[in-house]
């Protein structure tokens, strides 16, 4: 498709009418040129080099992040373990038990890791010192005690019980951290602890960290031996240092108990989990310290137990995240680490990074081929974004993978993956479009002021100007600008519709009959009628697509071409002129120049409105045209007569029936040409509520457009696959409000259940905030730079673009979702310029200017709330969860503080 497509043929459709269709297929007989396939080669050659360079720069990076790690080599057999047996989807908790077959086959699968286990109940698991026995493990048991008095004397008689039956408990450890948790006041403890050492023949402790006996050393009278945890994670404690610190601390609770023997009962680091402050839980640094500790613990001859055997994904209800990762089997019951050779931050990068190059070959390549046309620059900021997202995508898909994750987890999860989908293709489209606009020269197909020549014949052409509502002295003047257009012939037809105030009407009638007898140019009469005409339409259907079909109508038969005009326009005389020379080919069936707006300058708010109106029509339009899927916009456009008689006119069920016209025109053949020169301007919204119910209402279309338009734009149809590509992609950031909505409400939703019942409602993990992270950054880089490059404002005016913009989501959002839902549309007319100067009356009570944005204020208050409430409950040691949390409430939050702000300008500039 295009004007070198070198053979146009004339298609009949159902109606009989003749439409003009490039037809590439003609072009097939000729040669091609000589230097043809010495270009395709080209293309090829740089297409691969670049390919592979950034493949290489992709595994570099990957083995850069990958460092080999340094630990001591240790004997893959430790003086013992303590054990939890329960499975994956087992937990005390809800009271499911693990039974007598996996016990032992944990047992059995143990005793080739240690010669002796620590357990925590006795009543739990009833069987477990025989299976334990029958394993040739020595027991130090466990009993649970709380404030649960009857659960504790079932404990006691349980412990009581076992020891008299059986052999292979040495000793018992009657409590679990009860004085750190407050589980038992400590005379309480004292009297089971008396009450064991007089009833059982082995030695008998009870287990707290190493600052409570220090804090408590009356506790050491009522036990046998201290039995000490040492845990630097929960202190924060980075694992350089950490082995370092539990073993100070170990040597002050021997110091401090010099007669008792000291057990530490247990010690280890988590493989996963919340960063605490400098602590982090990462496989590696479970392997660095446990390497270590084995390495000094042996000439030490320290008699301990390493936290722990087997992870406990239940854990995760009662300690968090981090709860879940203290084994050194996984629940699965295979090994985290080696106990010798170098270890890995992730053992698994190298097929990562391999999987992550090949399908970044497999993208960026033909990618390659077809944006060959673009700067070398481009190309390169292209391929190496591409990638980046590839790799990025494969790290983040086997992160589910790394946590337990339970069915509560399904939820967020299932928003998620779309939104992160979401992100790197709104991401993609951008720094595509951002790649090809920034550096100069990437761009061959851009249209220009085309004259018409000098001896060819003048088309007629047809105006056609639909009103409703609007203020009679701003459309009069728009009437006066078409009558003085530089062209000999054209017709003008006012066509207002559905105004029912006498006052709004009547004054444009008068006009229209008051210049038809000022003069004898305008009085002129076609074969249709007087040139310049006024329709009145009361209740007439099809909102602006109805009254522009009803001029369709009125049009005089010789119109070649029909133009379309807001009624805020003022037009330069020359427009038609200047843009005539496109009309002589065939293949095109739209000319439009952008639209553009004046009495700006007035307002800060309509400032930021013209600069954000103008940044599509400076970098999006001349992205689109390159591929010819530019859209049509709604005035200053010319559209082909015979064209738009042979679709249909236009669709009177769409709210955005300029764009779904262009859309049925390209899918025809045509052309829509874009010609970047302001020759006509209108105005901006009047206020900020104006602003959002215009935006609202363009989102609400594009969606009945992508609704009805669903097989060609996503299907097999006459459309370029670039044609395509450009129609879904220009709306994905509009898809992306919709899902920012969502998103919020799940936030605050999620922040809720955080605070009120944390043992479900868990906090992300940052690799999964990383990328909205990287996003909202990229996209402060990437649009500041391209309007920067493109439209010829200020930074001062680049910002109040980009906040003008986002306060726009939420009023997007509502209209995608209305579009999307198939909900009823509902045309509403924008309200443009002051009112009082073009003459509408104001009324008696002003709405407040706050009202279009209560939905925003609620969202907004709502996630401060969320924010204020996890850093709370977080405390000054902010963990990486909850900072994550945060960061994605804040990042949540900027759309509806803009429109705050707009809303609040808005207000303070009322005249």
């Amino acid at each position: 498709m295009g004007t070198d497509s070198g053979i146009v043929a004339q298609k009949v459709d159902d109606a009989g009418s003749a439409l003009p269709r490039a037809t590439a297929g003609a072009t097939t007989a000729a040669a091609p040129p000589p230097d043809a396939g010495r270009g395709r080669a080209a293309r090829w050659a740089g297409a691969l080099l670049i390919a592979f360079g950034v493949a290489l720069s992709n595994a570099l990076l990957w083995r850069a992040f990958n460092p080999p790690l340094l630990a001591p080599d240790v004997p893959a057999r430790v003086a013992g373990l303590a054990y939890n047996g329960f499975q994956r989807w087992e937990s005390p908790l809800s009271r499911r038990f693990p039974s007598d077959a996996e016990l032992a086959a944990d047992l059995r699968r143990l005793a080739g890791l240690t010669p002796r286990l620590r357990t925590y109940s006795a009543s739990e698991l009833p069987t477990l010192p025989a299976l334990a026995a029958q394993a040739g493990l020595r027991l130090s048991a466990g009993v649970w005690l709380d404030r649960r008095r009857a659960n504790n004397e079932h404990e006691i008689a349980a412990i009581i019980d076992a020891l008299r039956h059986r052999s292979g408990i040495e000793r018992v450890i009657a409590g679990n951290e009860t004085q750190l948790r407050g589980g038992l006041e400590a005379d309480e403890l004292y009297g089971y602890l008396d009450r064991l050492r007089a009833a059982l023949a082995v030695p008998v402790s009870t287990a707290e960290p190493w600052h409570v006996w220090l804090r408590q050393p009356a506790l050491a009278d009522h036990v046998d031996f201290i039995t000490v945890h040492l845990l630097p994670y929960w202190e924060g404690v980075p694992v350089e240092e950490a082995v370092d610190y539990a073993l100070q601390r170990y040597t002050e609770v021997r110091a401090r108990f010099p007669d008792k023997p000291v057990v530490i009962g247990e010690i280890g680091w988590p493989s996963n989990g919340d960063r605490l402050a400098a602590a982090l839980a990462t496989p590696d640094r479970e392997a660095v310290f446990v390497r270590t500790f084995l390495a000094r613990a042996a000439p030490l001859d320290l008699d301990y137990y390493l936290m722990e055997a087997v992870d406990q994904p239940w854990k995760r209800a009662t300690e968090g995240a981090v709860g879940a990762h203290w084994g050194l089997l996984d629940a699965a019951r295979q090994a985290k680490f080696a106990f010798t050779g170098p270890l890995q931050a992730d053992p698994y990068w190298p097929g990562k990074a391999l999987l992550a190059t090949a399908l970044g070959l497999l993208t960026v390549i033909p990618l390659l081929i077809v944006v060959s046309p673009m700067r070398l620059a481009g190309r390169l900021s292209l391929a190496l974004s591409v990638q980046a997202v590839i790799s990025f995508a494969v790290l983040l898909v086997g992160v589910p993978l790394e946590h337990y994750l339970r069915p509560v987890d399904i939820v967020p999860l299932a928003l998620l993956v779309p939104a992160l989908a979401m992100i790197a293709a709104i991401l993609l489209v951008q720094v595509f479009e951002f790649s090809e606009l920034f550096w100069p020269g990437s761009l061959r197909r851009q249209a220009t002021l085309r004259p018409l020549a000098v001896d060819a014949p003048a088309p007629f052409v047809s105006i056609h100007l639909a009103c409703c509502n609007e203020p009679p002295e701003m459309v009069k003047a728009t009437i006066d600008s078409l009558l003085a257009l530089d062209w000999p012939a054209f017709e003008v037809l006012v066509v207002d519709n559905n105004t029912g105030d006498p006052a709004l009407w009547r004054p444009l009638e008068a006009h229209v009959r008051a210049c038809r007898a000022a003069g004898e140019k305008v009085a002129r009469t076609t074969p249709a009628g007087p040139r310049l005409r006024f329709f009145h339409l009361p209740s007439w259907p099809g909102f602006k697509a109805g009254a522009l079909n009803f001029a369709l109508r009125q049009t005089d038969p010789r119109a070649e071409w029909v133009a379309v005009v807001d009624a805020d326009y003022l037009l330069d005389p020359g427009w038609l002129r200047v843009l005539a020379g496109h009309f002589a080919d065939p293949t095109a069936g739209v000319v439009q120049s952008p639209q553009a707006h004046r009495d700006w300058q007035q307002t800060r708010l309509r400032r930021m409105m013209n600069w954000e109106y103008d940044g599509f029509f400076r970098i999006g339009m001349h992205h689109r045209q390159e591929r010819d899927a530019a859209i049509q916009h709604g005035t200053m456009t010319l559209i082909r007569a015979a064209a738009l008689r042979a679709v249909g006119g236009w669709e009177t069920t769409c709210i955005c029936e300029d764009t779904e016209l262009g859309l049925r025109l390209l899918q025809r053949g045509l052309r829509v040409v874009y010609v970047d020169e302001v020759l006509g301007a209108g105005l901006v919204p009047s206020d900020f509520a104006a602003y959002q119910r215009q935006r609202q209402r363009w989102a609400q279309g594009a969606m009945q457009i992508l609704r009805r338009h669903r097989r060609a734009l996503l299907g097999r149809s006459s459309l370029t696959l670039a044609q395509r590509y450009h129609f879904v992609a220009g709306w994905l950031p509009w898809l992306g409000d919709a899902l920012h909505l969502c998103c919020s409400i799940v936030a605050i939703g999620w922040s809720l259940g955080v605070l009120v019942a944390p043992q479900i409602f868990g906090l992300p993990t940052p690799l999964l905030v990383a990328p909205l992270a990287v996003f909202i950054a990229l996209r402060l880089v990437l649009v500041p730079l391209l309007y920067h490059r493109c439209v010829p404002c200020s930074v001062r005016d680049i910002a109040g673009a980009a906040l003008a913009g986002m306060g726009l989501s939420h009023a997007i959002a509502r209209g995608v979702i209305a579009g999307l839902r198939g909900r009823q549309a509902v045309f509403h007319v924008t309200r443009k310029g002051p009112a009082d100067r073009l003459g509408k009356t104001r009324p008696a009570r002003r709405p407040s200017a706050f009202a279009s944005v209560r939905e925003e204020a609620v969202l907004l208050i709502g996630l401060l709330v969320s924010i204020a409430a996890i850093s709370i409950q977080s405390g000054a040691a902010t963990s990486a969860g909850a900072g994550g949390m945060l960061a994605i409430l804040g990042m949540q939050l900027l759309p509806y503080a803009s429109a705050i702000g707009c809303a609040w300008l808005s207000r303070s500039e009322r005249p």
